[in-house]
């Protein structure tokens, strides 16, 4: 599993627990595991010579490190080695391991104890209990690793998914926008040739531009967004000779507000689009920011004689690009006189 820069995800649950902190574990397990021992050895040293008493001791402090060693090994081996879901398999070969250590055991016994204790049933009884405790330790080291690797895997294909949404809706605005913008610049060549023409497709370079960027960017400043807007709102202007004006009132201290990239390009169109536009009918766009902190655009309602045909995308795609990028939704209020939306944003 990749993510975005390429690189491996990966989720070990023995990174998370250095040798050293399995070291301090194996210390505080191993004195559960020969607590019996300590009460024994108390029992008897008031019966013991002082050199049986050293023997003791020191066969003692030689017991107690050797199953920390072995408690450390063992849970390092079924963490780091044994990956394998299978109980089963697990245990065999956590047997397999406890019994070559008891058997070494019993050879140092064997050398050392100033009594022959190799055989007890108590000595059996601990390797036992430190054989089913690393083993269930790395059983369920493995199960947690594994769960979390697969929500791993979940989540960056949950963002992979939103991305292809995000993108397959943005990449809906450009051919839309495009075919319009060639429009308007045959009808500004076609009325107003020379300077203006040569305006026109300076600041339709600008908006293209932008446009071509956006498929980097999801959130951007409500600044970034209204400089865009300007240099599109002049197109618009030239086109419709005046007949179409914008205001905007948005302080400077609230411009550093997130908004979805390209959202008030399909609310701007949709304005030409569905209104007549003419010397009767002066369109005026209204775009503030409301006590809410959510951005208002809002104009008043010409419709056309003839209604242009539209399934409504324009807005279904606005919605949705709101929903996957601030889980929020955008609101639209139609009174018959003025259509206005409104668009949340989010704080930077």
């Amino acid at each position: 599993m990749k993510d975005k820069t390429g690189e491996v995800i990966k989720f070990d649950f023995f990174d998370k627990y250095s040798p050293y902190r399995l070291l301090v574990v194996s210390l505080v397990v191993a004195v559960f595991i020969i607590y019996p021992n300590i009460s024994i050895f108390s029992l008897e040293r008031n019966y013991l010579g002082e050199t049986r008493q050293t023997a003791h001791l020191l066969f003692f402090i030689f017991r107690y490190l050797y199953f920390t060693g072995f408690i450390w090994i063992l849970i390092r081996y079924n963490l780091r080695k044994i990956k394998t879901p299978a109980i089963s398999k697990r245990l065999l070969q956590a047997f397999l391991i406890t019994g070559i250590a008891y058997l070494i055991y019993v050879c140092f016994s064997l050398l050392l104890s100033p009594k022959k204790e190799w055989y007890s049933g108590l000595l059996v009884f601990q390797f036992f209990v430190m054989f089913i405790f690393s083993s269930l330790i790395g059983h369920v080291a493995n199960l947690y690793s594994e769960q979390r690797r697969k929500e791993q895997e979940i989540e960056q294909l949950r963002i992979e998914n939103l991305e292809s949404r995000y993108n397959a809706l943005t990449n809906q605005i450009n051919p839309h926008f495009f075919f319009n913008s060639l429009n308007g610049l045959t009808s500004v060549i076609r009325k107003k040739p020379g300077d203006f023409a040569l305006e026109y497709v300076n600041k339709l370079s600008d908006v293209f531009r932008y446009i071509l960027q956006s498929d980097r960017k999801g959130l951007v400043t409500l600044g970034e967004e209204l400089e865009f807007v300007k240099a599109f709102l002049y197109m618009m202007e030239v086109r419709f000779a005046n007949k179409l004006g914008f205001k905007i009132n948005v302080p400077d201290e609230k411009r550093d507000l997130k908004i979805p990239v390209l959202s008030l390009l399909p609310l701007i169109e949709n304005v030409a689009m569905h209104n007549t536009i003419d010397s009767e009918h002066h369109m005026e766009v209204n775009i503030c920011l409301n006590e809410n902190l959510e951005l208002s655009v809002s104009n008043p309602l010409f419709p056309k004689l003839a209604p242009h045909e539209s399934n409504g995308t324009g807005l279904k795609n606005l919605e949705n690009r709101f929903m996957l990028l601030m889980n929020s939704q955008i609101r639209i209020k139609n009174d018959g006189e003025r259509f206005t939306v409104y668009l949340p944003l989010k704080k930077a």
